[in-house]
């Protein structure tokens, strides 16, 4: 290639691009088409401000900020963590002042009219089935061939309609924009479902590794398959499953996060176990309950437990009770657990969990003797560190000046040989 051509090819490059850009945005130099004109597709109102444009670009708003050194200032000074992808973010900075429904590319409106149309069709599919479902619902229990066939058919029929409800908005660009912003109402069953696979895709697989890991199953249950995702935070630090939390953070009793992904409220009861105290007399490790409450109501759009928020007397049976580790001890596995009992426990099953729990709770026994189901599960860790002495002193623990260490091996007998078959 000549010298003029490397020096013209990037011009050529940049006048091509300057020629589409222009074609794109001036409607005149558009050739022959079926659908409206641009002008008609979306309409820019600039006399009135747009409620959904991004700020200016000095403001450190998390809507735009797009370097991961802004975005730890962001969350540093506000508190506030950046909505969407970073990819969006970076977009917004430069995108004009159209709404998303209005954006003049003639592909995307056309798409939008056949989604419009699949919708209603979904629409009229649904209607047909909640009138087939109350239909059914009116027709007595011996037509069907009993109660039990009659129950298993209305409960077939309505999760057909649930996802017949997911299959109208799955492919709406409106839709997937709002969840990616963090706005979707977990009320409807198209954002639980979109919330449900994204948490599956990499957050629910590390928790898995992590289990599987650290033998939490078989060690503390026999099967575990989580369907509820549960975080948990120390004031502004949030744990990752696994992680090493110092003793002077883990003090103070946490916060939980539980998002359910099916509808409706529920009652759980929230467990955290320690399986890894040391026992001397039987060589082994016991189990001892850390904190211990009953009858917790969650819900898709009520997710948020403060364990320092729920009030005693009612539904905590064992207040918390701060992680600590001897010296000497390995690192102790503390499980936080989510049951779900579906009503409300009653004083009896209350007392009997208590008493369990004082003398030293085993929840594969718990689980089997009160028909609990494990839906949730949060995992982190704690070991000695040089703020445990000062927490077990403070929560009147004792064994702070205890240190264990490891039993060194006997040495076998030596025998000596004699010297004369060497001669």
């Amino acid at each position: 290639m000549s010298s003029n051509a490397q020096w013209t090819k990037p011009l050529r490059t940049c006048l091509q691009c300057s020629i589409k850009r222009d074609w794109i945005l001036n409607p005149k130099s558009r050739g022959f088409r079926t659908s409206a004109a641009l002008k008609l597709e979306a309409s820019i109102d600039t006399s009135s401000p747009n409620p959904d444009a991004p700020p200016p670009l000095g403001v450190l708003n998390p809507n735009i900020v797009s370097s991961p050194r802004l975005e730890r200032k962001l969350v540093r000074t506000t508190g506030q963590q950046p909505i969407g992808s970073r990819r969006r973010r970076a977009a917004l900075q430069n995108s004009k002042n159209i709404p998303f429904e209005q954006l003049p590319y003639q592909c995307f409106q056309e798409a939008r009219k056949l989604l419009r149309a699949d919708r209603e069709e979904k629409l009229k599919q649904i209607e047909e089935q909640r009138r087939r479902i109350a239909k059914s619902q009116a027709i007595p229990a011996a037509q069907h061939g009993g109660e039990f066939v009659k129950k298993g058919r209305l409960i077939s029929m309505q999760k057909y309609l649930e996802k017949l409800k997911i299959l109208a908005d799955i492919n709406d660009p409106v839709i997937k924009k709002r969840f990616e912003d963090g706005e979707g109402d977990m009320n409807r069953p198209i954002y639980r479902f979109l919330a449900d696979q994204q948490w599956r895709q990499q957050r629910r697989q590390i928790l898995m590794q992590r289990i599987n890991q650290m033998h939490i199953v078989p060690d503390v249950l026999q099967h575990l398959d989580p369907t509820a995702e549960v975080r948990l935070a120390f004031g502004r630090r949030n744990v990752q499953p696994g992680d090493f939390v110092d003793s002077l953070i883990s003090e103070t009793p946490p916060r939980l996060n539980v998002q359910v992904f099916d509808q409706g409220k529920r009652y759980v009861s929230i467990v955290v176990v320690d399986p890894d105290v040391p026992n001397v007399e039987t060589d082994g490790f016991d189990s001892r309950c850390h904190f211990l409450a009953v009858n917790i109501p969650i819900s898709p759009t009520s997710t948020s437990v403060a364990l320092s928020g729920i009030s005693e007397g009612a539904q905590v049976l064992r207040p918390w009770l701060p992680p600590h580790a001897q010296k000497g001890s390995p690192y102790h596995r503390m499980a936080t657990f989510i049951f779900e009992h579906g009503t409300k426990l009653s004083l009896e099953t209350m007392e009997g969990i208590s008493k369990r729990a004082q003398s030293g709770l085993k929840l594969r026994m718990l689980i089997r003797q009160f028909q609990l189901k494990p839906t949730g599960m949060h995992l982190f860790r704690t070991r000695w560190d040089d703020n445990m002495a000062g927490v077990m002193q403070r929560a009147g623990i004792e064994g702070a000046n205890m240190e264990f260490r490891r039993k060194k091996p006997e040495k076998l007998p030596y025998k000596k040989k004699d010297g004369a078959r060497y001669r």
